[in-house]
C-alpha cells in the first residue's frame, strides 16, 4: 500500500512474497539525512538515518534504535506510567540485527557519529514489523549523504511442507508445521548477517533456504537503487585511512616474522597476551620519541597492526595460536550433578571458556508474561539467561543492567534449545535455564547451548535429543580463505566472520552469522556449515560420553508436577466464590493449583512432597466428578432446614433432600427421620445440568431395586422445583465460579483463548 497520495512523495513498490513491499520518502521526518516509511500489508515502519558529525573515537560510533509504540496495534501500554519504556528483549535483538548487518558497509576511514532509528507506526497483527525496520533504516541510509557502500536488503524466511515461505505472516510463524524462522540480509553479490531458529532442519535445507533468501535480498536491493535515483543524496567523500608503511617497514625489518610468531604461539589466553603487549612496549621504547606521546601513539598502532598481520598469515597457513589446526575442537571437560541443591547442573568447559549451567523446575505459574503488540496474551514456559560477569575475562567492570549482548547471547541459546524440549502435556513443566559464564575465550554462548542442554538432562527433563553448539570463524585474503572450528576470542575479534552453529545430530536448531567484510559467497557459507556439522558431531560424542540419556527421576528438590483433567461444568465449582475452594486445596495440602486451560478442562497441581500433589489430586476427582442420577450414596447429614436436609456426598458436593423424599410416609418434621451428623443413605435422582445442584431421595433409596427407575422417575416429576444440592462454601456451579479468581487470589487467566503457549 502507498500511504500517502501527496505528489511529492517517491516511492518504490515491489511484489515480495505475495504482497505489495512499499518504500516512501520524501515527506515524514524531511530535517534526518535519510527518511522512508516501509509498508507491508497494513504494517508500517518509519525509520531514519542521521549523520551526527565527527567523533575522535577507537571505533565506529554506531547507534541503532528500534521501537514497537503500542498505538500502533491499538493498544495502551501497560504499567504504572502508561508509556513506553526501556526496550523488551524483542525490540534489542531487532537492533542487534540491523546494527550486525550494516555496519561493515560503511567506507573505511569514516568515523562519523551515525544514529539508525526505526518505529513502528502501524501493525496489523499479521506482517511483523522486525524486518521492515531493516529494510527501513537500510533504505534510509542508502538514499542518504552517510557514505554507506549499499544497496543492503532483508529478508525473513519460514518452511513448510519442504517449501519456502517469503515473509512468513505471524499466523505462519505460529504454524506448527513451520520448520524455520530464518532473518538474513545480504547485498546484490554477498550475505551478510543470518540469525535463525530451525526446528531440527536439515543443513542442506538451511543452505537451500539460504540461497533463496539471497535472491530476495537482490529484489529489495534493485528497489533502493531505484528510489535513491528519484531521492538519494550526495556521498559524503572519505579519505581512505592512509597506511604507516614507513613505521610497518621499520617494525618488520627489525622483528622478523619468526620473532612475531614464537610470540604468539605463547600458549595460554593472558601469558599470550601478555607477551604481545611485552612485544608491543618493547617497540615502542625503541622506536618513539621519548615523551612524545603521539609518537608513542603512532608506533603502538603499527605494532599491533604487524603482530596482527602475522597472525592471520599464520592462520591462513593453517597454524592457529593456540596450536590447533583449523578442524580441531578444543578440549572439553564436563561435570554433570555439580551442585547439590539445584534440579540440575552441569559445569562445562572447552578449552579456556566454561559455563556453569543450571536448570530450575516450576509451574505454570512461573511462566513468563510477554507483552508486545499482539493482541492476545502469550506467555513462554521455557526461560533461558546468559549472563557475562567481567570477571570471567579476568577484568573488573561496573555492574549495571543485562547488557544487549547479554539478552542476544541468552537468545540465542534459547533458540537452539527449544526444538528439542517435550511437550507441555509428557512434561507440564516451566523450565528455566541460567548460564553463568565463569570463563570466556571464544563462544561462550554455544558453551551456554551445550551446558544448557546437559543441566536440562541432568534434571530429568525428557528431551527428544540432545544439542550442541560450534563457532565458527574465518580468515580472508582476498580469494585465499581459511575457515576455523571452535574459535578463541582473539580469532573472533580479528577475523572476518562469526558464525555459530548449533543443532542435534539430524540437524540444525539455530544459526547466527556476523561478519566484518562485505559479504559472503555462497560456497564459502557451505563450506563453513559442512565444517560446522563436523564439529557437532564431535562435540555431541563428548556430552554422550558424560550423560548419554536425561536422568530417569527429577531431583527430589524439584516440584512434582501433575495434571488432572475435570469437566469444563465443574470449574466454577473447583474454583468456589472468589477463589475459596482453590485457596482451601492449597493451604490443606500445601500446593499450587492452577487452570491450565479451562476449555480443555486441564488443571495442573504442584508441590512437593509429590504425595501431597496426588492426595490433592484425589481431593479434585472427587470434588469435581460427575455425579450421575440413580448414584446411591451413604452419607453424612450435614444440615437440617424445615423443608429438608444436606448430606455429604464426597468431595465437597452435597446433595438436598426434600422432606417429601425423606420417607414412604409423610413426614411432618425433618428431625423425626434425621439429625445433623446421623449418617443416610440416598439415590441421586436430579442433576441441574447449569447450576450444578443435586437433588436426592431418601424414599427412593427403601424401594426394592427393580422398582428403582420408576422410582426415580416419580421423584423427579414430583419433587421440588426451587431446591437442590450445592458445594459446601455455597453455590459454586458454573454459572457463579467463573467470575472467581482461578489462583485463589492475584492470578491470571490462563484458558486457551486467551492465552497463547509460546
Amino acid at each position: 500500500m502507498t500511504i500517502s497520495k501527496n505528489e511529492k512523495v517517491q516511492s518504490v513498490s515491489r511484489e515480495i512474497g505475495g504482497r505489495t513491499l512499499t518504500i516512501e520518502s520524501g515527506w515524514v521526518a524531511k530535517q534526518a539525512n535519510g527518511s522512508v516509511l516501509v509498508s507491508y500489508g497494513e504494517t508500517v515502519v518509519m525509520s531514519t538515518a542521521v549523520d551526527g558529525g565527527p567523533r575522535d573515537l577507537p571505533f565506529f560510533p554506531l547507534t541503532v534504535d528500534y521501537r514497537e509504540k503500542t498505538f500502533s496495534a491499538g493498544k495502551i501500554p501497560g504499567g504504572f506510567f502508561k508509556r513506553e519504556a526501556r526496550p523488551s528483549t524483542k525490540e534489542v535483538l531487532a537492533m542487534r540485527m540491523l546494527d550486525r548487518s550494516v555496519r561493515p558497509m560503511f567506507t573505511p576511514g569514516y568515523g562519523n557519529e551515525v544514529q539508525v532509528m526505526s518505529a513502528v507506526l502501524s501493525y496489523d497483527q499479521e506482517n511483523e514489523p522486525e524486518v521492515l525496520s531493516m529494510i527501513g533504516g537500510m533504505a534510509a541510509l542508502h538514499i542518504s549523504k552517510i557514505p554507506f557502500e549499499g544497496p543492503m536488503a532483508a529478508v525473513r524466511l519460514g518452511w513448510i511442507d519442504g517449501s519456502i515461505v517469503v515473509n512468513p505472516t505471524h499466523s505462519v510463524l505460529a504454524d506448527e508445521r513451520n520448520k524455520l524462522d530464518m532473518t538474513l540480509s545480504a547485498t546484490s553479490g554477498a550475505v551478510c548477517m543470518v540469525e535463525a531458529a530451525a526446528q531440527i532442519l536439515e543443513d542442506s535445507e538451511v543452505t537451500k533456504a539460504l540461497a533463496a533468501g539471497h535472491e530476495i535480498c537482490r529484489e529489495i536491493c534493485e528497489m533502493m537503487d531505484e528510489l535513491r535515483e528519484k531521492v538519494g543524496s550526495e556521498k559524503i567523500e572519505v579519505e581512505a585511512p592512509v597506511e604507516d608503511t614507513e613505521a610497518l617497514d621499520a617494525i618488520r625489518s627489525q622483528w622478523d616474522d619468526s620473532t612475531i610468531r614464537k610470540v604468539l604461539l605463547t600458549q595460554g589466553k593472558f601469558e599470550r597476551y601478555d607477551a604481545a603487549d611485552a612485544l608491543v612496549a618493547e617497540i615502542i621504547e625503541a622506536k618513539a620519541d621519548e615523551g612524545d606521546e603521539e609518537s608513542a601513539a603512532r608506533w603502538k598502532r603499527a605494532a599491533k597492526a604487524v603482530i596482527n598481520e602475522v597472525e592471520r598469515q599464520m592462520t591462513l597457513e593453517g597454524q592457529r595460536v593456540d596450536g590447533r589446526d583449523t578442524t580441531t575442537i578444543r578440549d572439553i571437560e564436563i561435570e554433570t550433578g555439580l551442585l547439590p541443591r539445584v534440579h540440575g547442573s552441569t559445569l562445562f568447559t572447552r578449552g579456556e571458556t566454561q559455563s556453569i549451567a543450571t536448570t530450575t523446575l516450576g509451574s505454570s505459574e512461573d511462566e513468563q508474561f510477554l507483552d508486545g503488540l499482539r493482541h492476545e496474551k502469550i506467555t513462554s514456559r521455557f526461560l533461558l539467561h546468559y549472563n557475562f560477569p567481567p570477571y570471567c575475562t579476568g577484568e573488573a567492570k561496573k555492574l549495571f543492567g543485562t547488557s544487549r549482548r547479554e539478552l542476544g547471547h541468552g537468545v540465542l541459546a534459547e533458540k537452539a534449545l527449544k526444538p528439542i524440549l517435550p511437550e507441555y502435556e509428557a512434561f507440564p513443566y516451566t523450565i528455566r535455564v541460567v548460564s553463568d559464564i565463569t570463563e570466556s575465550n571464544g563462544s561462550s554462548s554455544m558453551a551456554t547451548v551445550c551446558g544448557g542442554c546437559l543441566s536440562m538432562m541432568d534434571a530429568g527433563v525428557p528431551l527428544k535429543a540432545p544439542v550442541a553448539g560450534i563457532a565458527m570463524g574465518m580468515i580472508a585474503d582476498g580469494d585465499n580463505h581459511a575457515i576455523l572450528s571452535d574459535i578463541l576470542g582473539s580469532e573472533d575479534h580479528h577475523g572476518d566472520m562469526d558464525f555459530k552453529v548449533a543443532g542435534t545430530r539430524e540437524g540444525i536448531t539455530a544459526l547466527q552469522m556476523d561478519i566484518k567484510v562485505k559479504g559472503l559467497k555462497p560456497e564459502v557459507l557451505q563450506s563453513a556449515l559442512d565444517q560446522a556439522r563436523d564439529g557437532r558431531l564431535h562435540i555431541l560424542d563428548r556430552m554422550a560420553d558424560s550423560l548419554a540419556e536425561p536422568r530417569e527421576k527429577l531431583s527430589p528438590y524439584a516440584p512434582a508436577n501433575k495434571a488432572v483433567t475435570i469437566p469444563t461444568d465443574k470449574i466454577g465449582f473447583l474454583i468456589g466464590p472468589k477463589g475459596a475452594n482453590i485457596r482451601d486445596l492449597q493451604e490443606t495440602f500445601g500446593v499450587t493449583v492452577n487452570i491450565v486451560d479451562d476449555e480443555a478442562g486441564i488443571v495442573q497441581v504442584s508441590g512437593n512432597p509429590e504425595e501431597q500433589v496426588d492426595a490433592c489430586i484425589e481431593r479434585i476427582r472427587q470434588q469435581t466428578r460427575k455425579i450421575e442420577v440413580g448414584e446411591r450414596f451413604t452419607g453424612e447429614v450435614t444440615s437440617v432446614k424445615d423443608f429438608g436436609c444436606f448430606v455429604d456426598l464426597g468431595g465437597g458436593q452435597e446433595g438436598m433432600c426434600h422432606i417429601s423424599e425423606l420417607d414412604s410416609e409423610r413426614v411432618g418434621v425433618v428431625e423425626d427421620i434425621c439429625k445433623e451428623g446421623d449418617e443416610i443413605e440416598v439415590v441421586v435422582v436430579n442433576v441441574d445440568e447449569r447450576s450444578g445442584k443435586i437433588r436426592i431421595s431418601r424414599k427412593v433409596a427403601l424401594v426394592p431395586e427393580e422398582e428403582l427407575e420408576a422410582a426415580i422417575e416419580a421423584a423427579r416429576d414430583t419433587g421440588p422445583r426451587g431446591g437442590g444440592g450445592r458445594g459446601r462454601g455455597g453455590d459454586r456451579g458454573r454459572g457463579r465460579g467463573r467470575g472467581g479468581d482461578r489462583r485463589g487470589g492475584g492470578g491470571r487467566d490462563r484458558g486457551r483463548g486467551s492465552y497463547a503457549r509460546n
